[in-house]
């Protein structure tokens, strides 16, 4: 069974999130996604979310697409999750390109998939402040 993992916040769940989600399982068997905790965010992030933690694992874990919700509590903890959860494939948005090459020193392959271009959280979070 091939495993790929994704890391993200996940806030205000759209069309470019489900595209993510169904490319990364695309590349494996088994999709697990290491969502952003409600602290992590806001201590190491800077980002306050809209849902919370919870909420926004509820919603990941309806989608077909994922098989598996753990928390993303470090930014260090990426390279243990590799062998904890024995994973083949690290998959994250084009945003990052050359930020986690350091995991294919762990065996890992990473793939930088391309974001859908037209929409993103904070473009609906600023067209939503325009609207007040």
């Amino acid at each position: 069974m091939r495993r790929v993992i994704t890391y993200g916040t996940f806030d205000l769940l759209h069309y470019g999130h489900i595209n993510l989600l169904k490319r990364a399982k695309a590349l494996g068997d088994y999709l697990i996604v290491a969502l952003s905790t409600d602290e992590f965010n806001s201590l190491m992030k800077g980002k306050h979310t809209y849902f919370s933690y919870e909420q926004r694992k509820q919603l990941l874990e309806a989608i077909r697409y994922v098989d598996l919700v753990i928390p993303e509590e470090t930014w260090e903890q990426k390279r243990s999750d590799m062998h904890e959860y024995h994973v083949d494939t690290f998959a994250i948005g084009d945003d990052w390109e050359g930020k986690f090459d350091f995991l294919k020193e762990e065996g890992v392959n990473v793939v930088y998939l391309p974001r859908t271009p037209e929409i993103s959280t904070t473009q609906i979070k600023e067209s939503l402040h325009k609207k007040d």
